[in-house]
């Protein structure tokens, strides 16, 4: 499993928002702009949570199974290689949707003497934020579930995945 590289998510985020923001002073100057929900950044929030939660579950685990406690429940692999597809999956959708806002969101910061418009460009924001946040948690993610270093596996210091 390869691991997320952060020019990716920022070239996705950029493309994203470059793209975004051409469409919506198209779309402005035709016609009505459509709204950004204020459930998108509630939705990338709960999912950020739900990626630093499932982190610290892991690596709480982890250390207690590394320690050797007794009765210490392990983390099966699979479990831990679905968890860091989940992670890598919602970063990329996070950039993308990230972008998408932001790119709305500095089009909209033309027109803040509008109260609906500024409502949107605040909606924007906190998407963009919630997006980064989602981004951070998914890397925190997979670095608690990377495999130690094994220079037996053949596969190099540090590109063993869970």
């Amino acid at each position: 499993m390869k691991q997320l590289r952060l020019k990716v998510l920022a070239g996705l985020f950029l493309v994203a928002g470059i793209l975004s923001w051409g469409a919506a002073r198209l779309w402005d100057s035709v016609g009505t702009l459509p709204s950004v929900p204020i459930a998108a950044p509630i939705v990338l929030a709960v999912i950020a949570v739900v990626l630093t939660a499932t982190a610290l579950s892991i690596r709480v685990r982890l250390k207690a199974q590394r320690d050797r406690r007794p009765g210490a429940k392990g983390v099966e692999p699979l479990m831990a290689a679905r968890a860091v597809v989940f992670g890598q999956a919602s970063a990329l959708v996070a950039a993308l949707v990230a972008g998408m806002y932001g790119g709305t969101g500095v089009f909209l910061l033309g027109s803040l003497d509008v109260p609906a418009r500024r409502d949107q460009a605040l909606y924007a924001a906190l998407s963009v934020a919630a997006g980064i946040a989602v981004i951070a948690a998914a890397l925190f993610l997979e670095r608690v579930c990377r495999l130690p270093e094994d220079e037996d596996n053949g596969e190099g210091p540090g590109k063993a995945r869970a």
